[in-house]
């Protein structure tokens, strides 16, 4: 979930270099229908931009986790933002995010914080 044409184009291109398939959504409110609308199980992790226009990223991961299907409260939810002030990172956490990555993306880190959420889920 991302509102940067920008963020979207780099962050789709990381992933499907890895063979990652991609779906993205505009908004928190469009990922949380996007989310709600698919199969248990689906999606493997959400990546979520913190400060979005008609639902940020914290409301779209507690909507998230409200939701009465067996998945989730499992599926990782990694925040996204360029602010990594530790309120910020306090509050992804209170929103029931899993882990915290900062904008400009480090590949490397993206990569890393995936595959480890992705693994915690598995186990």
């Amino acid at each position: 979930c991302e509102d940067n044409y920008m963020n979207i184009e780099i962050t789709t291109m990381l992933l499907k270099d890895r063979g990652v398939i991609v779906e993205t959504a505009e908004d928190g409110e469009a990922g949380l229908k996007k989310y709600s609308a698919s199969a248990e199980g689906y999606y493997d992790a959400v990546l979520m931009d913190i400060r979005m226009p008609v639902m940020d990223g914290y409301e779209a991961a507690k909507r998230i986790r409200e939701l009465k299907r067996g998945d989730a409260l499992k599926v990782p939810i990694i925040a996204l933002t360029a602010d990594a002030f530790v309120e910020s990172i306090n509050a992804a956490k209170e929103a029931g995010m899993n882990d915290f990555i900062t904008k400009p993306l480090e590949p490397k880190k993206l990569y890393e914080v995936l595959q480890r959420q992705i693994d915690l889920t598995k186990r």
